[in-house]
């Protein structure tokens, strides 16, 4: 069932119920009074039939008389009792009159008392005359009540068909008003696909929850677009990377094959072709690397890891690899805290990542000095990785993620832009963040943050 049904069902039924509640509170209110009228005609009769029928003067029957035929209506099977009082508190009962002693006592002790047998009602009233102490009791059908509550259901069920069907009407009205702007955004979705994901929904300055729903999405557009990007370039660099090695294999191979050469051509052949696989190699093993640390299923062992253990070893790693490098250690940093050197992770990828970060720092500096600081807060550790070198480009900035991409300024360095997002998808495996400030021919500064 679609969301504007549910609303209408939900709109409508309650204030369908609402109606009918509220039909029957005015249906039995108005019964209930219709009683209560009732006998409010049927005292008055009484006491005119008492003062008509009981006069204290001869004259007065005449003129009570003359009112009860001219001014009131009879009433349908109207009848008249008069029932004598004795001495001793007795009622003298009617052989027509089938009403219980309590009627009586009331009409004895509160001089006023009604009773219900049926549709026919009974009133009876206490009349002192000079004749006596009377109990004077008229009944007659309450036909009255009857036709008016007949009346009153038919107006009561009139009134709710119209209503209903005017209920309806605007609900439904009401919900696809409500829901258009959804229709809209569901059109504008049906419509983006992988070929125009530069597309986004329509948003406006209302701040309301389809309004939030839109930007979601429009979020949501911006990641996909990233990604697919991110793909594509990563299959064209990838494609690039490993068909330049390739080619210069297969072209070295095929001329040193084409004829009888010299052993010095063969050799000088052969060490080419030994560092374009090489090369191959490493590039394989990078995307190797760069696979398995995007892979959320995978799980590594994971340690206790001294960060300041981890700066030593990586610069040792560093001593090693380049010899010229000059990497030192900035201690003014350096936590108190022993628990705030600790973080929980796995040796081998963190040294990796960290590595890296460092020889980048080093190759793109021309081995100027580079220093590694370590700070701590309450929650994460920070590793800090200043150089003096040629800097990132702003407009470079928010790519140098992304797998093979390189710095526009980088082209007389060798490299094959898989570093840095092999070190990304290693802190983000362990729960931490990366974060670049450069500026051209200043520097870099890489801080990293790790979760304590």
């Amino acid at each position: 069932m679609k969301i504007r049904h549910k609303i209408l069902l939900a709109f409508a039924g309650l204030t369908i119920s609402t109606i009918v509640i509220m039909g029957g509170l005015v249906y039995f209110f108005a019964n209930q009074h219709s009683f209560e009228d009732f006998y409010k005609r049927l005292e008055i009769r009484a006491y005119l039939a008492a003062k008509a029928t009981l006069p204290y003067y001869e004259s007065d029957a005449d003129i009570y008389n003359e009112i009860r035929e001219e001014h009131l209506e009879k009433l349908p099977a109207e009848k008249e009792y008069f029932l004598k009082v004795d001495s001793t508190g007795h009622v003298q009962m009617h052989t027509d009159l089938n009403l219980p002693p309590s009627f009586y006592q009331t009409v004895l002790t509160q001089h006023l008392a009604t009773h219900r047998q049926g549709n026919r009602f009974y009133e009876g009233v206490l009349y002192k005359s000079k004749q006596g102490l009377y109990v004077v009791i008229v009944s007659a059908i309450n036909q009255y009540s009857e036709d008016y509550m007949a009346w009153l259901q038919r107006i009561l069920l009139i009134c709710f068909l119209i209503s209903s069907v005017i209920l309806i009407g605007v609900g439904a009205f009401f919900s696809r008003l409500t829901l258009q702007p959804i229709r809209h955004i569901m059109n504008q979705v049906k419509s983006i696909s992988s070929r125009n994901l530069h597309l986004r929904l329509n948003m406006d300055n209302s701040g309301d929850e389809l309004n939030e729903l839109a930007g979601t999405f429009n979020n949501m557009l911006d990641r996909l677009e990233t990604a697919f990007e991110t793909q594509n370039n990563f299959v064209s660099n990838a494609s690039h990377e490993l068909s330049t090695p390739l080619t210069a294999i297969i072209g070295e191979a095929e001329l040193a094959l084409s004829k009888d050469r010299s052993p010095e051509t063969y050799k000088k052949a052969m060490e080419s072709i030994l560092t374009e696989a090489g090369r191959l190699e490493h590039i394989t093993k990078s995307l190797l690397h760069l696979a398995q640390t995007g892979f959320d299923g995978m799980k590594p062992q994971w340690q206790a890891v001294r960060t300041d253990e981890l700066l030593f070893t990586v610069k040792d790693t560093i001593d090693k690899l380049i010899p010229g490098s000059q990497v030192n250690i900035d201690y003014s940093l350096f936590p108190e805290e022993e628990e705030k050197l600790t973080v929980k992770g796995n040796e081998q990828l963190l040294e990796l990542a960290l590595s890296n970060i460092v020889m980048n720092a080093c190759k793109y500096s021309n081995n100027k000095p580079v220093s590694i600081a370590l700070a701590a807060t309450d929650k994460k550790v920070i590793i800090i990785v200043k150089d003096q070198g040629i800097g990132i480009p702003q407009q470079d900035i928010p790519y140098i993620f992304s797998p093979f991409f390189r710095a526009s300024n980088t082209g007389e360095f060798k490299g094959y832009g898989i570093g840095l997002p092999l070190a990304m998808n290693i802190i983000r495996m362990h729960k931490g963040d990366i974060i670049v400030q450069s500026q051209v021919n200043t520097g870099t500064e890489i801080r990293v943050e790790l979760p304590l």
